[in-house]
């Protein structure tokens, strides 16, 4: 199958075209015609191919070039994909101290109940039209008002709200690419930009991240060696080592960007979590070659799906267009309303402050938890809800999540976030899904 595939995503068997026969391929296989028959009955069901009686298999259609270059050369347990499709679909009975989100006991349900009864009362236009082009223009000025508080001066016009912050990095990805460009991320990264990156046919070249940020020396050479398009990057609590930027470090990415005309993208989506704000690349930087993006996902709820874009006035106006083309429009404007609404309320900064202290406890008692296991954090976070964690003895973390995940525990390995692989040892563990069972899973896994 695996074979089949690869043929029809390199173009070597395109739509209409005939398989080689059971035999035949069978032979250049070294399987047996039932394996071969096996195989091909399974792709036709999938609908990848297709069965025309006394003539053999022809190809239904190709698979998308770049995603079916995603699809991983390595353990499925270690592939972005894997951990992604495992959090989203987890049934009843599963836990998942490998996702990346709060729990809804964690989130402000009270708020949120309020504001979708005001939108019961919002005009007709909300409930049934689309939304301008750049979406709400009362968030966007909210959004304006938050960032003025970190010295970021921007306009609403400079704000683009998108349906997700996925979607905010999708955007530009289009916008700032062409196939082939190299884009350079951080080692161990957010998983999910490898896999959107890879979908755009981008060349990855990733930096190791250190507890102030990149590698200074080797984010240099990178750009001296490489010549990267973009840096993607987390701002304020880094996914998933939860490691914040420096100072120092933060003056020495913006100096080597200029130098080497260099455009960044900081997502900013934990930044919320942060006891006090770090340095931020984007109100350094003015916005000239930074551009920031985020969304609600994490402090208000994933399923009011809205994000946004904040960057230089030209690149906004060639985005909204690119939006309107792909997506005709922003965000619903009934999520929208709802995030307005929910940020809003006079319990948000409470629940936001509670959220801090409630997390900072269960991050001690995690690790405590975690300890007589021989599991230990490669630093402590000073926020947010994750610990990059390093197993004991050398074990090997995606080995650890196969065998959990056989008792309904979902766990994210290591080198999943790792574009050279070199997280075998490590583990993020989500401290709000840590449930006591949890505990037990990884004891045995561990052996």
């Amino acid at each position: 199958m695996t074979a089949i595939r690869r043929r029809i995503a390199g173009r070597v068997l395109n739509a209409g075209e005939k398989l080689p026969s059971i035999r035949q391929f069978a032979r250049d296989m070294q399987v047996s015609p039932s394996t071969v028959v096996e195989a091909y009955d399974r792709l036709a069901a999938e609908g990848l191919i297709r069965s025309r009686p006394g003539s053999g298999f022809y190809v239904a259609g190709a698979l998308p070039v770049a995603l079916a270059e995603v699809e991983p050369k390595l353990d499925r347990a270690v592939d972005p994909f894997w951990v992604s499709r495992q959090s989203l679909d987890a049934g009843p009975g599963m836990l998942r101290p490998g996702c990346g989100w709060l729990p809804p006991a964690f989130m402000p349900q009270a708020a949120i109940r309020r504001a979708v009864r005001a939108l019961a009362k919002a005009g007709d236009a909300v409930l049934t039209d689309y939304g301008p082009t750049r979406g709400s223009l009362a968030l966007r000025q909210l959004l304006v008002r938050g960032f003025a508080s970190e010295g970021i001066e921007a306009g609403a016009d400079q704000i683009l709200l998108t349906a997700s912050g996925t979607r905010a990095t999708d955007l530009l990805c289009r916008f700032l690419l062409a196939p082939g460009d190299t884009v350079l991320v951080d080692d161990p990264c957010y998983f999910n930009f490898q896999a959107l990156l890879r979908a755009h046919g981008a060349r990855i070249i990733s930096v190791p991240y250190t507890p102030t940020g990149p590698d200074v020396a080797a984010f240099e050479q990178a750009l001296i060696a490489h010549r990267p398009r973009l840096y993607v990057t987390n701002a304020a609590l880094h996914n998933p080592t939860g490691a914040t930027l420096s100072p120092r470090t933060a003056h020495s990415l913006l100096t080597l960007a200029a130098a080497h005309d260099l455009t960044i993208i900081e997502d900013e989506i934990f930044a919320d979590f942060e006891p006090e704000p770090s340095p931020r690349l984007a109100a350094l930087d003015g916005l000239n070659r930074v551009i920031r993006i985020g969304s609600f996902s994490k402090t208000l709820s994933a399923s009011i799906r809205c994000g946004y874009i904040v960057a230089r006035p030209d690149w906004i106006e060639a985005l909204v267009d690119l939006q309107v083309a792909t997506s005709f429009g922003g965000p619903s404007p009934v999520a929208a309303e709802l995030v307005l609404g929910t940020l809003n309320d006079g319990s948000y900064r409470k629940h936001i402050a509670a959220l801090r202290g409630r997390l900072a406890k269960r991050r001690r008692e995690v690790m405590g938890q975690l300890a007589p296991l021989g599991i230990r954090p490669w630093i402590e976070p000073r926020g947010g809800f994750t610990l990059w964690c390093r197993l004991p003895g050398g074990r090997d973390a995606a080995e650890v999540a196969k065998a959990a995940l056989k008792e309904k525990v979902v766990l994210a390995p290591g080198n999943a976030f790792s574009v050279t692989q070199s997280a075998k040892e490590f583990m993020r563990f989500n401290v709000a899904q840590m449930e006591p069972q949890v505990l037990k899973v990884l004891e045995r896994a561990l052996g």
